[in-house]
């Protein structure tokens, strides 16, 4: 029997729009049986494996405002505008606790992408049931070229998911899930162009040039994804959902009414959305 999978554009705080719509399958019951995300996926993607419904939304209002959360200032002291010890030790497991325990016991199995930044490679790495091997991950496939530091995971050295790998349907279909549900940050016709930063990068990161080089070709990489995913919807491979316009908050925008309303349209857009969605993964 085909399988169905689910695949988890990043974005940074336009995955809000992803969190509503996580949010409205796990009061509808609806689930995969497996996941692949990428960057603010994978952050926000963790807690429907963790069946917290409301977890994503509820901790980034709260923390609207909050200095040791995500700041320039930490940035500068840190050299990661989402402050590591917060975000990954604290947040977690005191602030507003991750249920590792339903985690782990879900069959659902999730994998998360990551750029090497030496190979230049994607790596897709499967959370299992180790807390703070999974944060680590985590971190690794959410950290943005220039807002974070290289994370360093047994030798290895790891940014972004997104520089390698946007949108990780081959992935998913290489592993089994011939069908998958993709959950974009973009509007259908959009286009990525250049980025013309990859004179910083190799200022920031020049001991791995291969991430500048990345980052230079990187619209390329991801329109082609764009073309390939279409090309699978068309084929009835993939259901597309994705805004209806451009998602007006910035990647690390912590703004309660923008983000209360972004996740809000995810929700409007999965309701609206829902006797397709059960169709397709059915």
């Amino acid at each position: 029997m085909t399988q169905t999978g689910l695949v988890l554009e990043g974005g940074g705080l336009r995955c809000m729009f992803t969190t509503g719509i996580l949010d409205v399958f796990m009061e509808q019951g609806i689930t995969f049986p497996a996941i692949t995300a990428v960057s603010a996926g994978v952050l926000f993607g963790c807690n429907y494996k963790s069946r917290q419904i409301g977890r994503s939304l509820r901790y980034n209002l709260s923390l609207v405002g909050n200095k040791e959360y995500m700041s320039w200032r930490s940035l500068w002291r840190t050299g990661n505008y989402v402050n590591t010890d917060f975000s990954f030790r604290y947040l977690p497991f005191e602030y507003d606790p991750m249920d590792f325990d339903t985690f782990a016991a879900n069959p659902m199995r999730f994998w998360g992408v990551c750029t090497d930044i030496e190979s230049g490679q994607p790596v897709y790495h499967e959370f299992l049931d180790a807390p703070k091997e999974c944060l680590q991950w985590m971190r690794a496939s959410s950290s943005m070229p220039v807002f974070a530091r290289p994370v360093e995971i047994d030798g290895h050295y790891y940014l972004d998911g997104g520089i390698t790998d946007s949108i990780p349907l081959a992935f998913m279909q290489s592993q089994g899930y011939e069908r998958c549900v993709i959950i974009l940050t973009q509007p259908v016709d959009y286009r990525k162009h250049p980025a013309h930063v990859s004179w910083l990068i190799r200022r920031v990161l020049p001991q791995f040039p291969k991430v500048a080089d990345l980052m230079a070709e990187r619209h390329i990489m991801y329109n082609h994804q764009l073309d390939f995913i279409s090309e699978q919807a068309r084929l009835g491979n993939a259901l597309l959902i994705y805004p209806d316009e451009t998602l007006r908050i910035g990647r690390l925008e912590l703004n309660a009414r923008k983000m209360q309303t972004i996740y809000e349209q995810g929700r409007r857009k999965a309701l609206e959305m829902l006797p397709q969605i059960r169709e397709f993964v059915q």
